[in-house]
């Protein structure tokens, strides 16, 4: 009877043995993976959402993580939102996720207002976070899905340090990620010719309006005359790239031979003018209904609107008085 003990035993022993050897690699696999290194840039993008989407974000951006890198940042904590300074290049994995939760970089802000060309705000870019002018511009080029109207108008929190091609990608992103987001909410199909259309509208728009109750009254306008065969014969629309704050004068009309002009070409420009707002988006899709063909700006700086040029003569002398 002892000897089918030992083999009972001996069998207990064999299977501790195992379960002990499973549980060491396990143990030195895990600890071989996050002492292992990763390669990142020195300042990285953490966008708003889970852990997942952070991680699979830096993947996007060729750092060396995985799924279950997000299973350890959770236990480490929540990563930081924004722009991360992680101080280096490379570093072990541990210390990757760790800084991951807890350094972050110091920003200035910047701030596109609604209506502003690019080129003024490149300039703009250049002048107040030190960066190379021609490269922002060499950039925004090869990134641009349009010539302008690419930006959405707001603050923008931009990290020291930052290249100036991954500031026009991260700028550029986060806009088409915003318009993206107008479109759903206006039940505007995102497509990219038909969006141009819409900018291109909404541009002239938010050149010509005189606030933003004024937009849909512009709006409309811009319709009517087209519906007619009308020119827009819009000064708004001469101030684009590096005029855009230039006043227009009858000599700069008259030599002026792009498709800005639209006191020579009918229709809209062949592309916006400007970086809008979601308020010049909302009017160029929702016009006022109305018969206007011609406004002027009055003494108290609103429009006033008429629908024949004979009152619309009269409107100019009563401005002028």
């Amino acid at each position: 009877m002892k000897k089918p003990r030992k083999k009972v035993k001996s069998k207990k022993s064999r299977k501790l043995l195992w379960g002990f050897g499973i549980i060491l690699v396990v143990i030195v696999s895990f600890m071989t993976y996050i002492f292992s290194s990763v390669t990142s840039p020195k300042i990285v993008y953490i966008p708003q959402g889970s852990v997942f989407k952070s991680i699979a974000h830096l993947q996007n951006e060729g750092v060396d993580v995985y799924k279950f890198d997000a299973l350890i940042l959770r236990l480490l904590g929540q990563p930081q939102q924004g722009w991360i300074d992680i101080k280096e290049e490379k570093m072990r994995r541990i210390e990757y996720l760790y800084r991951l939760t807890r350094a972050k970089a110091a920003t200035r802000q910047i701030t596109l207002i609604p209506g502003e060309t690019t080129a003024i705000f490149l300039k703009q870019l250049s002048d107040n976070l030190s960066l190379d002018l021609d490269r922002l511009g060499e950039a925004y080029e090869k990134h641009a899905p349009y010539a302008e109207g690419n930006f959405v108008p707001d603050t923008y929190s931009i990290p020291n340090g930052i290249s100036e091609e991954e500031l026009i990608v991260h700028l550029l992103n986060e806009s088409n990620e915003q318009m993206h987001s107008w479109a759903k909410e206006l039940n505007n199909q995102y497509e990219k010719e038909k969006w141009l259309q819409i900018v291109t509208k909404a541009s002239v728009i938010q050149k010509e309006a005189a606030s933003l109750s004024d937009m849909p009254y512009v709006s409309s306008v811009i319709d009517n005359r087209v519906k007619k065969g009308m020119r827009l014969q819009m000064d708004g629309t001469l101030n684009y790239g590096e005029y855009s704050h230039q006043k227009v004068t009858a000599r700069r009309i008259r030599s002026d031979r792009t498709p800005y002009n639209t006191y020579k070409n009918k229709g809209l420009p062949t592309s916006p003018v400007c970086n809008v707002s979601k308020d010049a988006i909302v009017a160029a899709l929702r016009p006022a209904h109305t018969d206007y063909l011609y406004f002027v700006r009055g003494k108290n700086g609103d429009h006033i609107y008429s629908s024949y040029f004979s009152t619309h003569r009269k409107n100019i002398v009563n401005a002028t008085k």
